[in-house]
């Protein structure tokens, strides 16, 4: 706005001055005619001219000055350069017939000039009108029309900015309640936030529920590991305990049932420490401390040495172990950590398997990725349990686990290795059918930034 009031007040100004203008310059051309037919300029010193001359200078607030041909000035209101002469350029080009007028923002002045024509056929110039004007009058009206549209313009500034302190602490009320909604959230309650006032705090609410819904089943699964930590733990020392105090309250007992016993406790104690090796693998895993050792791998050799390790498992209740391959598969892998993950996948199936049932491996490939394929003819695993497998120690069958000498990591393990090489495993069950899991892995392994 004191843009445009800047910009129309020059446009108002610049279009006054002309208009004042023209009309001197008309005022100025009748009284020059007029002085002309009076024989002004061949010496007649006429009083009414010269009286006009000086109503007409203190009606415009200026100076008027005459110069005759000769550069001479014959009359000036002012009465302090005549008869001396004035050779300023706009009066030599007004001479030769031409017209100038200037006007000077800064020091408020006006200046134009208009050639005097003889009255004879030839219509020579014989002289120059000189005129000066202070503008101050003419600006003031304008002036005073630009201070008073700033004083509105601050009064109109003053409204809108305390109105807009009103807006701004309605508009802000929402996001204040939202900020607090969610400084009580983070004090561990798990409060929902909902503050539907505007599109955009809808939007953060939601996104903040959705937040803190995964913060809480993290938080549970926290507390869940814990738990099962404590319990699978407990659990082998427990039995250790029973069968230790059994020992000493024998007495006398036979060579063999102390055999017996020990070797129950050296069961329990390799249970023990395979629990808490995997703890350890898990835990390296997750904190990235475990570097991958990438090598152009064939995968093919490496399937059939993984299922040529566990056939003496799987001859024990006659389970045929059946691997076919569809092509020749070379990638980039750790050799270590997915021999690790294969492994487990292929000894679950055989351990949870039936009796003279069977456990297939596949590998095919195609232009980006490598996959394998174990499916088993066990009992399956229930719908309700399928998303479950991959947390740690969670066991379909509990006592069936134990019996087998699980610990409840081994696919929380293999799930942590194939997302290492930038892999997904997925498991495909139905009760009574078998299970199938299939692992999908990149042929090129690339560095992560």
């Amino acid at each position: 706005m004191l843009t445009v009031n800047f910009i129309l007040t020059r446009a108002y100004l610049r279009a006054e001055i002309n208009s004042s203008v023209a009309s001197m310059e008309a005022e100025a051309r009748i009284l020059v005619d007029q002085m002309t037919k009076s024989g002004y300029f061949q010496g007649n010193d006429d009083a009414v001219n010269n009286a006009l001359l000086d109503q007409m200078a203190e009606n415009w607030n200026g100076r008027i000055r005459i110069v005759d041909a000769g550069l001479r000035i014959i009359r000036d209101t002012y009465s302090r350069d005549e008869g001396m002469y004035l050779t300023a350029d706009p009066v030599l080009a007004a001479l030769r017939g031409g017209y100038v007028n200037h006007y000077d923002a800064a020091s408020h002045t006006l200046y134009f000039t208009e050639p005097i024509t003889s009255l004879d056929e030839n219509a020579s110039v014989i002289g120059v009108i000189v005129v000066n004007i202070d503008t101050t009058r003419i600006e003031a009206p304008i002036r005073e029309q630009q201070r008073n549209a700033i004083l509105l313009m601050v009064i109109f500034l003053v409204l809108i900015t305390f109105a807009s302190l009103i807006l701004l602490h309605y508009t802000c009320k929402p996001l204040n309640t939202l900020a607090l909604s969610i400084n009580k959230a983070s004090d561990g309650s798990y409060r929902k936030v909902n503050v539907p006032n505007y599109r955009e705090t809808q939007r953060i609410s939601d996104a903040f529920n959705r937040t803190l819904g995964r913060l809480q089943i993290l938080d549970q699964s926290r507390q869940e590991f814990v738990s099962n930590v404590a319990h699978e733990l407990k659990t082998p020392i427990t039995s250790i305990r029973v069968l230790a105090d059994s020992l000493m309250g024998m007495g006398e007992a036979p060579v063999e049932l102390y055999q017996d016993f020990m070797k129950d406790i050296s069961e329990e104690i390799d249970r023990e420490s395979k629990i808490i090796d995997d703890l350890l693998s898990l835990s390296r895993l997750d904190n990235n401390a475990i570097p991958l050792n990438i090598a152009r791998t064939n995968v093919n050799e490496k399937m059939e040495l993984i299922l040529k390790r566990l056939a003496p498992i799987a001859k024990v209740r006659n389970i045929e172990l059946l691997f076919e391959s569809f092509r020749p598969v070379m990638a980039d892998i750790d050799d270590v950590k997915l021999t690790l993950a294969v492994t487990n996948l292929v000894e679950n199936a055989i351990k949870y398997n039936k009796d003279d049932g069977w456990v297939k491996v596949s590998l095919n490939a195609d232009y980006q990725f490598f996959y394998i394929k174990v499916s088993d003819s066990g009992v399956g695993i229930p719908e309700d349990a399928l998303e479950h497998v991959f947390e740690r120690f969670y066991r379909v069958d509990k006592a069936r686990s134990r019996a087998t000498g699980g610990t409840g990591l081994g696919l929380a393990i293999s799930r942590g290795i194939v997302a290492m090489h930038h892999g997904e495993i997925k498991v495909y069950s139905k009760m009574g059918e078998g299970t199938t899991f299939v692992v999908r892995i990149p042929l090129h392994y690339i560095e992560e930034d």
